[in-house]
């Protein structure tokens, strides 16, 4: 049996490779081609020709294709929500806000970054910052004399960021839903990391003015009506939703992320202005074509893990990790959690950290799971830039028009790179020496 695994995960080691780099397939569909190459090398499939349901592994292929049913729920309403924000004018409010301040610039930057904090945070996906609040963003970094190979790395650094932050971390979430770990107390070890590595970053890059301003982009007409009254309503309802059944307890019921987010959106509808027009059909329509890339990806993650826990594979890559030193497990994720979200996307946190989990909580860090968690959400979220997915990458260059080389933007980024991996290291391997600190 253990021979037998080894050779499945040979063999899925270089159908992925082929399959990605000779056939030029997208991510997911090279997860899956490997997931059924794995299938077939693993024993779940006995071809028969009487019998051709046994030629796919369709019930696994169905269990795990449902796996993160209410993540890619909490993908949609969320990002629905934050577009009728951005129909109806919120974002533009905000970036034109900004600009108000831009002669205090430390305090432009620091709204900078709550503008692309927040729908990442929301959503839990940092591309989804990219995609709704990033060119406002880069239009403002612009507007202030940051340049272009600055605001890149800026937009690509906070939206990571914002796939961390609090109250939706998609990393967080996929490691508590693979171990059994609550999803509960992850608000402030989470939050404090992101605060600390987003205020580096702004200043890092952006205190100096290293460019020009650039008058040229105009800002979207604000649709008569807005203001901030309106803006502010849609995510006050969103806070009490989300804060009542906690401080209220046994008395409020907990409602599910999706209908928090979809309550959210209703009110956000109401207090849009009738000028802005927004057509829900057409704005939902477009919202399932924004995320149909992300959604895939956690569709294929699931079916993809499926797998590899029926063959064994899973397991394989879980007795390698525990049978690592751990001060070496431990070193070695700094350079490793990148790497698995360039080749796996959020595959690599149910891959590489539901086990590593395991293992930290059975040598007595149960009560800094939150912290090292965090920690190791952060590493994940610099792997958005490694090939050979580098999603928000790819975005971010778009957004902003960067036509920079990578080894130009890895350049740039060099340093707030190196102190956001600084931070992780301190909180997964000091994590149980730091957690009663009070902060947490």
């Amino acid at each position: 049996m253990y021979t037998l695994t080894l050779i499945v995960l040979a063999v899925m080691v270089v159908v992925y490779v082929l399959a990605s780099t000779k056939l030029k397939l997208s991510v997911e569909l090279s997860m899956f081609v490997t997931a059924i190459a794995a299938s077939i090398v693993g024993g779940i499939i006995l071809p028969d020709v009487n019998r051709l349901e046994l030629l796919l592994p369709l019930r696994h292929i169905a269990e795990g294709a449902a796996t993160y049913l209410d993540l890619i729920l909490i993908f949609f309403f969320a990002t629905f929500f934050m577009n009728i924000i951005k129909e109806s004018g919120g974002l533009t409010l905000m970036a034109k806000a900004i600009l108000s301040v831009s002669n205090i610039r430390p305090l432009a930057l620091l709204l900078v970054m709550i503008l692309m904090l927040v729908p990442g945070a929301i959503t839990g996906a940092g591309s989804v910052s990219v995609l709704v609040a990033g060119s406002t963003a880069a239009l403002v970094l612009s507007r202030i004399g940051v340049s272009k190979d600055r605001a890149a790395a800026m937009i690509f650094f906070l939206a990571g960021l914002a796939a961390v932050a609090p109250p939706v971390s998609i990393w967080a979430m996929l490691i508590c839903g693979g171990t059994g770990v609550p999803y509960v107390g992850f608000e402030l070890p989470l939050l404090w990391p992101v605060l600390i590595c987003g205020l580096f970053v702004i200043f890092w890059l952006g205190i100096k003015k290293t460019a020009a301003i650039d008058e040229t982009e105009k800002l979207p007409e604000i649709p008569a009506g807005m203001n901030a009254i309106r803006l502010l309503i849609p995510f006050l309802v969103l806070v009490i939703l989300f804060m009542a059944p906690r401080v209220v307890k046994f008395v409020i019921p907990t409602l599910g992320l999706p209908l928090v987010f979809l309550i959210s959106a209703v009110f956000a509808l109401i207090c849009a202005p009738k000028s802005a027009k927004i057509n829900v059909l057409k704005l939902a329509e477009n919202t399932l074509t924004q995320l149909l890339p992300l959604m895939t990806t956690m569709i294929v993650v699931g079916i993809f893990i499926q797998i590899l826990s029926v063959t064994g594979v899973r397991g394989l890559v879980s007795f390698a990790i525990i049978a690592l030193p751990i001060q070496v497990m431990l070193i070695s994720l700094l350079v490793v959690n990148p790497i698995t979200e360039g080749v796996l996307g959020f595959g690599g946190a149910a891959v590489i950290g539901i086990p590593l989990i395991w293992t930290m909580s059975s040598r007595g860090f149960n009560q800094a799971l939150p912290l090292v968690i965090s920690g190791l959400s952060l590493l994940w979220a610099l792997g958005d830039a490694l090939p050979p997915t580098a999603i928000i990458y790819r975005m971010t260059r778009q957004t902003t028009d960067y036509k920079g080389t990578y080894g130009q933007f890895l350049k740039r980024a060099a340093v707030p790179w190196v102190f956001i991996t600084a931070i992780a290291f301190v909180l997964v391997y000091f994590g149980g020496k730091i957690v009663n600190w009070p902060i947490w």
